[in-house]
């Protein structure tokens, strides 16, 4: 059995910006079963610690599991995160599969990311219906979503960008987005000063050579520097297309 870990509570301006998220896009509801899929970034583990902060808070109440999937890439150890959710008694599961192995000999047309993102969310996906979870939750924050509007214009010719609250495809679980009112900035701080057991992104897939959202994010940053209010303003012109 895994010793207690202490809760850490999350700034009031990250509570904010999630409860504002939450409530403009109605993402958590009475009695929601909601999975975590947790990375072990500090964007998931920040939104961990979140979710078990509004557990107490919220006039709602909704149950929340912890999902971990290992894609057996070189240099990527889960092995913490497990005694670390079952410390703060949060049901945990981890599934590995080889998806980088996988990739060498399945992929088609897609990037390696988007390969590896399309079957993460599949295996969350079924251990969210064999756990009988109705909601998914993701931690992809504002900076995300900007830069995914941004590859969306420059590459498909489409305003799009990351859906807050929808129903998947199949029309068994709703996946949400609370941080997407959030920094990055933010939940790196958060992460650092609570001192969460952050596991750095090393796939070597993903560092082979500078990706397309790696552009986006320099380029938002260099015009971060000029216009300090950029990023309320893209939140502002995005809210209508996280519908």
């Amino acid at each position: 059995m895994s010793s207690p870990i202490e809760r850490v509570f999350p700034p009031h301006s990250l509570r904010s910006a999630v409860g504002r998220a939450i409530g403009d896009f109605d993402m958590i509801r009475d009695g929601d079963r909601i999975l975590l899929g947790l990375s072990g970034g500090k964007d998931s583990l920040s939104l961990l610690h979140i979710l078990l902060d509004l557990q107490q808070r919220a006039p709602v109440r909704f149950a929340l599991g912890v999902c971990t999937v290992d894609p057996q890439s070189s240099g990527f150890d889960p092995g913490v995160l497990e005694p670390y959710v079952r410390g703060l008694d949060v049901p945990y599961w981890l599934e590995q599969q080889p998806i980088v192995e996988s990739a060498k000999s399945s992929m088609s047309g897609d990037s390696f990311c988007a390969y590896c993102s399309r079957l993460r969310r599949g295996i969350l996906y079924r251990v969210a219906r064999e756990q009988n979870y109705n909601v998914l939750a993701l931690a992809q924050h504002l900076d995300d979503l900007a830069e995914t509007l941004l590859m969306s214009q420059f590459f498909g010719g489409k305003l799009r960008t990351m859906k807050a609250n929808y129903v998947n495809d199949v029309g068994d679980i709703r996946v949400i987005r609370p941080l997407v009112y959030v920094r990055e900035r933010q939940t790196a701080s958060f992460a650092k000063m609570a001192g969460l057991p952050v596991i750095e992104e090393n796939c070597p897939a993903c560092f082979a050579q500078p990706t397309a959202r790696q552009e986006m994010k320099m380029l938002l940053a260099t015009q971060e520097k000029h216009h300090p209010k950029l990023f309320a303003s893209l939140k502002t012109a995005m809210r209508e297309l996280m519908r």
